[in-house]
């Protein structure tokens, strides 16, 4: 088995992808959030 050293692995990037994740998921709620806004007050 390889040996592990604990807190050894760079997870910078994985922070990155994550941190992008979040946003872009963020950024899309509140868009459909707002689209439904709107739909219902065109809809009157």
């Amino acid at each position: 088995m390889a040996h592990h050293t604990p807190g050894s692995m760079d997870i910078r990037a994985h922070e990155k992808t994550f941190n992008g994740f979040i946003r872009t998921v963020s950024w899309g709620a509140v868009i459909a959030i707002c689209i439904l806004i709107f739909m219902a007050l065109v809809d009157g």
